[in-house]
């Protein structure tokens, strides 16, 4: 008698499914001049992460211990959760 294997594949979340259906019923189409694509996508990428500026600012401690608790459950370190959370501001997707 066989045994039934467990499924080792992930669960996936609304967006990941919506992107695997996407996918499986050929909705999407290739890059023409992938190369070109890939060293834009390089660029800003690099552009994105440079970090070329420094700051100091001062919060509450309480609201540091929160930030802290809240990268920690993220698995982030709790200065590139400020960093994000600034950055998504900053680019107006975080009101």
């Amino acid at each position: 008698m066989k045994k039934n294997k467990k499924s080792t594949s992930p669960k996936l979340n609304r967006e990941e499914e919506d992107l695997l259906s996407s996918f499986e019923n050929d909705e999407w189409k290739p890059v023409k001049n992938i190369e070109k694509e890939k060293s834009s996508a390089r660029k800003t990428a690099t552009k994105t992460l440079l970090k070329d500026v420094r700051i100091n600012i001062r919060l509450t401690s309480s609201d540091l211990a929160n930030i802290k608790q809240i990268a920690v459950y993220e698995g982030l370190p709790y200065q590139t959760l400020i960093a994000s959370v600034l950055h998504k501001y900053a680019a107006g997707h975080l009101r």
